[in-house]
């Protein structure tokens, strides 16, 4: 555990918190960047699809700020609704995954069919539903080295245990157990959330190269939606109220499992024949025009 600045830049203060999240969030889109190749995506499905999901990223990191702030308020009134830094997965999930669906739905069906510009047009040879399956993975590295960045910054722990598995993992003042927690032995769930991501996205990462599956985004929205409700029993950090007998993010966790299996169903009536399959089409890296042989999954 670092909670302290690592060094400072022009004065400003770098932590290892915010560290890891540069990291995970580069690494998100290398990934995603090198996906999107390897499955014959153009330069332009790749460029629009990777820009709109940066203004994405940036727009969820506010709006993970955003429901932290607004579970602290609705738990303590008193004070007033306030914007801090404290952030919240799925305040950052949420904000992220409805603003990058606005902005491309603007682009597809509004701004793309009328303009004159070839830059603004959509000829990409791929859509959305075929970037699904691979978002999640690009989501779980990211989430991962986010956990990572909160072990080494003490936020997010779990209960202090005498067992062999704690660690000192905590800082700062927990007002509920009423105890300073620098120096505590907790259950590091940080580090057991970024172990259980990595292991998540080589499950799809397998699932999709190997095998072609194209429903990565429910297996995603299920396991971490059932991993996080689980995983919230062991934590006693402060992380706000909204429903008596549910941490929020447990809520969210039984969203995000009936979305997971609701997005089964919207694949095989619907996403399936949105799919362009850019995989199956000329190659843009083999010489002559060579098609690829692989067949999509069912």
């Amino acid at each position: 555990m670092h909670p302290q600045a690592l060094f400072h830049v022009f004065g400003q203060p770098v932590y290892a918190y915010g560290i890891c999240m540069a990291v995970g969030i580069i690494a998100c889109f290398i990934f995603l960047m090198w996906a999107f190749w390897y499955r014959n995506f153009n330069e332009e499905a790749s460029d629009k699809i990777l820009i709109i999901g940066i203004l994405a990223t940036a727009f969820g990191i506010f709006m993970a700020m955003v429901f932290q702030s607004l579970y602290d308020y609705i738990e303590d009134p008193s004070e007033g609704f306030r914007l801090n830094t404290s952030m919240t997965f799925y305040g950052g999930l949420i904000g992220g995954v409805s603003s990058f669906l606005i902005v491309w739905n603007l682009y597809i069906f509004v701004i793309a069919p009328r303009a004159k510009s070839k830059l603004l047009q959509n000829n990409m040879n791929a859509t959305l539903t075929d970037a699904l399956p691979i978002i999640p993975m690009g989501i779980t590295i990211a989430h991962a080295f986010g956990r990572l960045g909160c072990f080494f910054g003490g936020c997010c722990y779990g209960a202090p245990t005498d067992s062999w598995i704690g660690l000192p993992c905590a800082h700062g003042y927990n007002a509920e157990l009423g105890m300073t927690m620098d120096g505590v032995n907790v259950i590091p769930v940080q580090l057991m959330e970024c172990i259980f991501l990595f292991i998540l996205t080589g499950i799809m990462i397998v699932l999709y190269f190997k095998f072609n599956f194209n429903c990565n985004f429910g297996v995603y929205a299920i396991a971490y939606g059932v991993w996080r409700f689980i995983i919230e029993f062991f934590r006693v950090d402060h992380r706000g109220s909204f429903i008596p007998g549910l941490t929020p993010s447990q809520l969210w966790a039984i969203v995000m499992v009936i979305l997971g299996i609701a997005y089964f169903f919207l694949y095989k009536y619907l996403f399936k024949r949105m799919m362009k399959h850019p995989e199956l089409q000329p190659s843009l890296h083999a010489k002559g025009g060579e098609k690829a042989e692989e067949t999509p999954a069912e």
